[in-house]
């Protein structure tokens, strides 16, 4: 039975662009046919940890929401990065949906809006025509009307937050909704904790106060500045903590 997982935080910055992809390559690691859509429209960018620039794609998720393609033109296969990285092959596989980083799509969107219904549709023909075991959703932060229907439709929902105040509040609000929305599973992570705080009582913390399953706890990572978005952080460094995480939040969700 293939899987809608949404990866959210209600705020921006969090990391959570990042923690989708490296979690999608993670399943695909293992096996597993995975589909990655950038449903952050208004400020795309987890196409440049694939390495994939605007003149390297004919078509984006834009192009399909204003009807001039099929969500399937726009995938893109980037099972290569596996290999690339001296993984073994797996039989998994990653597909990419983008979308447009140009500024007069990015502004229509804006202007104009899209068809959240056609999204959905949108989704369902990605796991099918793509078989894929995983469609993995990178939302747009906060709470708006693609989000809701991204959560709503999800089997399971990842949550990022910082260990900040601003992200405790904010999450406080996501968990309440997706609890409303009856999301079959639901996940925190926390990202970008400094080795100064003790991380089994983090966890603690967070889980007592959203009373909600702390999946993993991802250390802050010099090594992650150093790439500056430029790769997978999993496929370069995958024995490092981070990565480590990444896995264990992985088996988590499986």
């Amino acid at each position: 039975m293939s899987k809608i997982i949404s990866v959210h935080s209600f705020r921006g910055g969090t990391g959570k662009s990042n923690t989708t992809a490296n979690l999608g390559c993670t399943l695909a690691l293992m096996g597993y046919r995975v589909g990655i859509v950038d449903t952050d429209i208004q400020s795309p960018g987890i196409h440049v940890l694939f390495g994939l620039e605007s003149e390297d794609t004919t078509h984006a998720l834009n192009d399909y929401l204003w009807g001039r393609c099929e969500i399937t033109e726009v995938a893109q296969d980037v099972t290569k990065l596996l290999a690339e990285h001296g993984q073994p092959n797996s039989g998994g596989a990653i597909y990419l949906i983008p979308s447009s980083i140009k500024t007069s799509e990015i502004t229509r969107i804006l202007r104009e809006g899209y068809d959240v219904g056609l999204l959905n549709d949108g989704f369902q023909q990605l796991l099918q025509e793509l078989q894929l075991d995983y469609l993995m959703i990178d939302t747009h932060p906060g709470l708006n009307e693609e989000t809701l229907l991204s959560i709503t439709i999800s089997d399971v929902l990842v949550l990022i937050l910082r260990p900040d105040r601003q992200d405790f509040q904010g999450t406080a609000v996501t968990v309440d909704v997706a609890r409303q929305l009856d999301v079959p599973k639901m996940v925190l992570v926390a990202n970008k904790v400094p080795s100064s705080l003790n991380k089994e009582t983090l966890k603690e913390q967070i889980e007592s106060t959203y009373s909600t399953t702390v999946a993993g706890i991802l250390p802050v990572t010099e090594e992650m500045f150093q790439l500056g978005s430029s790769d997978i952080f999993c496929l370069r460094y995958p024995e490092l903590p981070f990565s480590l995480v990444i896995r264990g939040i992985a088996e988590q969700i499986l």
